[in-house]
């Protein structure tokens, strides 16, 4: 997905998602996350040293019969995946916002709710329990629907997506692995050896672009 496609989608997730699909998506493009990660999620995990927000990442979310009770949080299989990221501010008020909500809930269902201090929750069937990524994937596919974008998409994609654009801002592979919690990893390196060599293309063309301009040999 390109820069100009996910801000698109985005937006169609802000003006026509429910609740909680503009907070879910604008997380995982700003952030990489897995979605096992992101169901994972507690007000908790987000931190704040001097005037920076953290993303304290340490667990993920085990549901592979999306059932919303039955479910497990699990640490992650390989050290490098329990990271810390840096938030960007609207991500932070996202999610502020969402914390707030999810208040309101608790108060509208006092005996019904699942009290565990998780982000993503569901709201009225089951509140308080963290919603499963099946559910997810269905959003996903419906805001897709709506600026007629690839319906092939896939959560993962933003991922992917978050790669190749930090990658064409002139982050390094090695903190770009380690903000995604990779030790190493073939699909990230592809990604940002794509990105990479399309910026130099594009380098290449403009410094011939411009020296087109002013230099003739005739």
């Amino acid at each position: 997905m390109e820069k100009e496609d996910l801000a698109t989608f985005l937006k169609a997730a802000y003006k026509h998602g429910l609740h909680l699909d503009h907070p879910i998506f604008l997380t995982l493009a700003y952030t990489g996350l897995r979605i096992g990660e992101l169901c994972a999620l507690k007000a908790s995990d987000i931190q704040k040293k001097g005037n920076v927000h953290l993303l304290s990442i340490t667990k993920t979310y085990y549901n592979p019969k999306n059932n919303v009770k039955n479910f497990e949080i699990v640490t992650p299989k390989t050290q490098s995946s329990i990271r810390k990221i840096d938030l960007d501010e609207m991500v932070v008020q996202a999610l502020k916002s969402l914390i707030k909500i999810n208040g309101q809930v608790k108060e509208e269902y006092p005996n019904e709710y699942y009290d565990y201090g998780y982000l993503f929750i569901n709201t009225t069937n089951y509140p308080g329990y963290p919603i499963y990524p099946k559910i997810i994937e269905q959003r996903m596919k419906r805001l897709l629907k709506l600026p007629k974008l690839n319906e092939t998409l896939s959560p993962h994609s933003l991922r992917n997506t978050h790669t190749s654009l930090l990658a064409e801002a002139g982050v390094s592979i090695e903190r770009i692995m380690e903000r995604l919690g990779h030790s190493d990893d073939k699909t990230t390196k592809n990604v940002y050896l794509h990105k990479t060599e399309e910026i130099r293309k594009r380098d290449s063309e403009k410094f011939g672009s411009l020296m087109k301009n002013v230099l003739d040999f005739d």
